[in-house]
């Protein structure tokens, strides 16, 4: 992903700082773990976050090109948990554990729809 102004701190007010906002850490490290996991799902699966630990190790800015990289590292019953990292060219920027469990696409979708309407009862 290339940093863009609508990326940083400062866009999402989340401080007077023109650098990569935490958020999109998040996001590059969950779409490195959904691009590692696929050939780890049955057919109807997907799976969805439990836990997100993350450490930033340095700030990017506006026009930075990160990436990022993920790897599972153990798979207790449903629960798949990724080690992930995030450079700037050779530059080490973040690193993150998470998990992520298997869960039914279906069902998963269906149970959610039903708590939101029972919300708006």
């Amino acid at each position: 992903m290339t940093v863009r102004p609508g990326d940083t701190c400062l866009a999402m007010g989340i401080s007077d700082l023109p650098i990569l906002a935490p958020g999109h850490f998040m996001s590059v490290m969950e779409s490195a773990c959904v691009a590692a996991l696929v050939e780890l799902l049955e057919n109807g699966e997907t799976t969805i976050v439990d836990k997100f630990d993350i450490s930033l190790i340095d700030s990017v800015g506006i026009g930075t090109e990160v990436r990022a990289t993920a790897r599972c590292i153990e798979v207790v019953d449903r629960t798949m948990i990724f080690e992930c990292d995030v450079y700037d060219g050779e530059r080490h920027i973040a690193y993150s554990r998470i998990e992520r469990t298997a869960v039914e696409r279906v069902s998963f979708l269906a149970r959610t729809a039903a708590q939101a309407i029972t919300k708006l009862s």
